[in-house]
């Protein structure tokens, strides 16, 4: 026995051992919630119990509970100087297809004209600032200007944006679309190695400036997020109960969320409910704190680096000089409809054309469709100066309220200033600037609500929020002068004679378009409490959250008749993401019997026996099969359940034993037990791994209703649930199997869940 002796000795000093890649996961496959919590919660109690016997232990204890609050702050100074540098790129490169600077090429048109001397309605007309026809031709008038104008817009467009699709392919293809969804997936607890790295930070920021200077209908606000995330998941390296803990790096980016939806349109608290409402998945009570202060960190950050800019912490500042009427509530709601009407289709028709994208050779050739799709939105656009505009600076125009020195076609109303006190101007009959406006913005609408389908999703950095509000606020601002001129031509209707009388302020278009962008945007994602916020954020106007509330909750329940998923969750099921929608009720009256694995006319449940397997059986296992573990039992017949292995696990461990463990070889025996039997002398050493054993794994019983089981998996973050009849193991459900039978419940293909 003394050679048997000797191998379980080294085996003892092996296992002492820390082992590299032991407890962490492979690529595309979910966490573990309940081991990585178990972890953390062993690791503060050590360091609370360590913390009494040195003053040192106490400075590590109390500097590990303050990492969190650091961490929160270097969050917030990098996404927000990111955001800033962003902001203030995409301003400049979108004026760059109009002209050029003379005192300063660097300078953008608003910033070019600051010091000039020209009049307040010529403010944009002044002598630094050149057009190309200007510069190149030395005047701007004439249809050879025009031409020389229309034709060096589309050339800057497509550049920019074949520089965009370019380096997202060659660089970091992770970089492209929202990134909300996967960010979702991930913060769920699945694994996608890259996405949050930093060449994807590189690449996003840079082509995040290019594909919004294009011109192309999207924005940079969902982008923003991921950006964020970015920020988050790299800056979790310099903290090691971040970097080693799945679970504790998601609280992370849960703040990060917040943060980069602060940058994105200067609403700290918004961004915290956007992050509680709808991409966290795990959202503790400190996570919310901390993400708030993340959240404001990050807004003052970018306010700091572009205090002038759109991204002033109010971002389309609003100040409407008469307060609505109970009986608007009828158009506004009437807005919740359109926007949750355009949501259901606008989700439908991309969806459509994403999964055309992939099915056919088209998804082979993103740059072309990138070309393409700019080439046709840049020809467009320019003939409109709704469309030629970037799609900020049209919403901050469509929510203004007119005002006596407003130069904007928008209000070039019939003038009687008769009656005019301050800054309130009475309803007036339209000019013709206003009709001229009227039907270039619904030309404007029509030609957003179609290319944004074809846009959301090519291989660029593209987000939804702001296409969505240009189209709600169109809309809304056309409904809005239409109210206006019934009630100035028709004051005497009994609908407008208790309010709206005769020379009175009372209809507010500007008001219509915010509560218009509320209720597309609401339809398209299905946002309701954390939307309002962030319209309340972004315009400053807290007496109109009742009318914000009833578009967007009007424009939900549309949607949500027509179909259920919000387009992020769409485009979640569309790439097959293992992502368990905790919102949804399942109410199917099934066993766990009927989902779980092997079914009857499947081969047996692989298993690993507890002290009868050699590493050569168990690495056949692992060759001949792909699964992420294997349930350890007593032997194959009593099939009674011992714990959980996972493959990962064994794989690293076996290895690192062949390297470091003498005489370990083929023919040893491996043991998940406390206790090993002694070993002739001849015989190989034994590999103990009984230290990455899961000795408490999820079990359920055959007869327990999958409504139980579902719940389980929502709530746990389960991988993995074993199923047992009278203590003998049956079979397995993962997470995979839970989502594939609720598509095949809902009439969907059970084979597009891709992922474990």
């Amino acid at each position: 026995n003394g050679g048997g002796m000797n191998g379980t000795s080294t085996m003892m000093d092996f296992l002492e051992e820390p082992l590299p890649g032991v407890g962490t996961y492979e690529d595309f496959n979910t966490i573990d919630w309940v081991r990585e919590k178990s972890r953390d919660r062993d690791r503060h109690r050590e360091i609370t119990s360590r913390s009494k016997e040195s003053t040192w232990a106490l400075i590590h204890s109390v500097s590990d509970a303050f990492s969190g609050w650091l961490l929160m702050l270097l969050i917030g100074l990098l996404a927000g100087s990111l955001a800033g540098l962003i902001d203030i790129s995409a301003h400049w490169m979108t004026d760059l297809k109009e002209g050029v600077c003379l005192a300063g090429f660097w300078f953008n048109h608003e910033h070019c004209c600051w010091k000039s001397n020209t009049t307040f309605t010529d403010r944009d007309k002044c002598p630094e600032w050149k057009s190309w026809s200007q510069l190149i031709l030395g005047h701007g008038e004439g249809a050879f200007a025009y031409i020389l104008n229309y034709f060096m817009y589309v050339i800057w467009a497509l550049l920019f944006s074949l520089l965009a699709v370019l380096l997202v392919k060659g660089f970091a293809p992770y970089a492209c679309g929202s990134g909300i969804p996967e960010i979702k997936t991930i913060l769920s607890g699945f694994i996608i190695r890259g996405y949050l790295g930093k060449w994807t930070l590189i690449i996003k920021t840079i082509t995040l400036v290019l594909a919004v200077s294009s011109g192309l209908s999207l924005g940079k606000e969902g982008p923003l997020v991921h950006v964020a995330c970015c920020c988050g998941n790299i800056l979790c390296h310099l903290f090691t109960k971040y970097r080693k803990n799945e679970a504790k790096r998601r609280e992370v980016l849960s703040a990060a969320a917040a943060a980069g939806v602060s940058v994105a349109f200067g609403a700290p608290i918004g961004g915290v409910l956007f992050s509680l409402e709808e991409v966290s998945y795990y959202f503790p009570l400190k996570t919310l704190w901390r993400s708030f202060f993340a959240a404001l960190v990050a807004a003052f950050t970018l306010r700091s680096i572009n205090p002038f800019g759109n991204s002033r912490l109010v971002l389309f500042y609003v100040e409407f000089h008469m307060p609505w009427h109970l009986l608007e509530l009828v158009p506004f709601i009437l807005l919740g409809i359109f926007g949750g009407l355009w949501g259901a289709f606008f989700i439908r028709s991309n969806i459509a054309w994403c999964r055309r994208r992939k099915m056919t050779k088209l998804g082979k050739y993103p740059v072309l469709e990138v070309f393409v799709v700019t080439a046709i939105t840049a020809v467009l656009a320019f003939p409109n100066e709704y469309t030629r505009m970037s799609t900020s600076e049209l919403i901050s125009e469509l929510f203004n309220d007119c005002g006596i020195l407003d130069s904007s076609k928008l209000c070039e109303y019939v003038n009687d200033f008769n009656s005019t006190k301050g800054d309130d101007l009475p309803d007036r009959a339209a000019g013709p600037g206003v009709y001229t406006a009227m039907w270039q913005l619904a030309l404007a609408l029509v030609m957003k609500v179609f290319i944004t389908i074809f846009t959301f999703g090519m291989k660029v950095p593209s987000g939804l929020f702001i296409p969505s509000m240009a189209v709600g606020a169109i809309a809304g601002r056309l409904l809005g002068v239409a109210v206006e001129q019934l009630a100035y031509y028709h004051h005497d209707w009994a609908i407008f004679s208790g309010w709206c009388s005769q020379g009175a302020d009372c209809i507010t278009p500007g008001l219509y378009a915010m509560v218009g962008a509320a209720a597309c945007l609401g339809g398209v994602t299905r946002m309701t409490v954390s939307l309002v916020v962030i319209m309340f954020e972004l315009t400053g106007g807290l007496e109109y959250i009742v009318p914000l509330m009833a578009a967007a909750m009007t424009s939900k329940w549309v949607a949500d008749a027509i179909g259920r998923e919000g387009i992020y969750d769409a485009h979640i099921r569309l790439n097959g993401y293992p992502f368990l929608e905790a919102k949804e009720e399942f109410s199917h009256k099934t066993l766990a019997m009927d989902v779980m694995r092997p079914r009857r006319s499947d081969p047996p449940l692989t298993v690993i026996t507890q002290d009868s397997m050699t590493v050569e059986d168990v690495e056949t296992i692992i060759n001949e099969t792909t699964y992420s573990g294997y349930p350890v039992v007593v032997s194959r017949e009593s099939q009674r359940l011992v714990g959980f292995v996972l493959r990962r696990d064994l794989i690293i461990s076996i290895e690192n034993a062949r390297k470091k463990q003498d005489g370990i070889v083929s023919t040893s025996i491996i043991y998940f037990t406390d206790h090993s039997p002694p070993l002739p002398p001849s015989s190989p050493s034994m590999l103990k791994l009984r230290s990455i054993l899961d000795l408490s794994p999820f079990t359920v019983t055959d007869q327990t209703p999958m409504e139980i089981v579902v719940d389980i998996f929502r709530k746990l973050g389960l991988r993995q649930c074993l199923v047992t009849h009278n203590g003998k193991l049956l079979g397995i459900i993962t997470k995979k199997d839970v989502l594939k039978h609720i598509a095949q419940l809902a009439n969907q293909d059970p084979d597009s869940i891709l992922f474990n």
